[in-house]
């Protein structure tokens, strides 16, 4: 069974402008990540789709609060969902759910730890986070080991929905390895922050992997005075 949370209390403000699908699950942005999630689960209706990559462009376009959102989301449809956090470098999972990260991923992959134990429950029924756990060296070298492979496949067996945080991938060539293994990608990008070039390039590095992408989430695109998230399918 998957750690309980012993930390003190978060920050409740901070926690709720990042988690907003579990604290205003009515809320306009609420129901955009439901439409994400019905729009990933629609879009490989011939392909098994259990594990799924979340990365962006480059830093700072909303992909880790886009990528914890839609793990509550998928979670409050009675789904049991791991959101494992593959941002070796700047991790930020165990903030967004006030999780220690003592012990985590590279843990688990090096061998040091088993996935039962590293494992964290949170507030939200069904699901479990994976911290990234202490900073290895050599992040690309770990996630493009056979332990890393096999983990991603072991850990679909347990779970309905695994979802990985990973990194830019414009920064690192990171995302191009988890892509490699996983079923599906989703790129987010920014509005009015984003260049067409930077996304351009950010498909074309996921496509030298063969990514199986999913389509976009447009971030902090204003309408009617609020910010929504749109997703729409990659054009065949």
């Amino acid at each position: 069974m998957a750690r309980k949370n012993k930390t003190n209390q978060p920050d409740m403000s901070e926690k709720q402008r990042s988690l907003i699908t579990e604290f205003d699950q009515r809320s306009p942005v609420s129901e955009q990540f439901k439409t994400l999630r019905t729009n990933i689960q629609f879009s490989s209706i011939d392909r098994k789709l259990k594990t799924i990559m979340v990365t962006s462009s480059n830093p700072g376009e909303g992909k880790s609060t886009t990528v914890a959102n839609l793990a509550v989301v998928m979670a409050q449809q009675h789904n049991r969902v791991l959101l494992v956090d593959t941002d070796l470098r700047k991790p930020t999972v165990h903030f967004t759910f006030q999780v220690p990260n003592h012990v985590g991923l590279s843990n688990v992959v090096t061998g040091q730890s088993t996935l039962e134990d590293a494992k964290m429950e949170t507030a939200i029924p069904r699901l479990d986070v994976l911290p990234s756990g202490p900073v290895p060296p050599n992040p690309s070298e770990l996630l493009a080991s056979r332990a890393f492979e096999k983990f991603v496949k072991s850990v679909s067996d347990s779970y309905d929905y695994v979802i990985f945080d990973a990194p830019p991938v414009n920064a690192v060539t990171d995302p191009q390895i988890i892509a490699s293994l996983t079923d599906g990608t989703v790129l987010v990008i920014r509005s009015g922050v984003t260049e067409i070039e930077d996304a351009q390039h950010a498909v074309a590095n996921l496509k030298k992997v063969e990514a199986h992408l999913l389509g976009t989430v447009l971030n902090d695109r204003a309408v009617e005075k609020s910010n929504y998230y749109y997703y729409y399918t990659e054009g065949k």
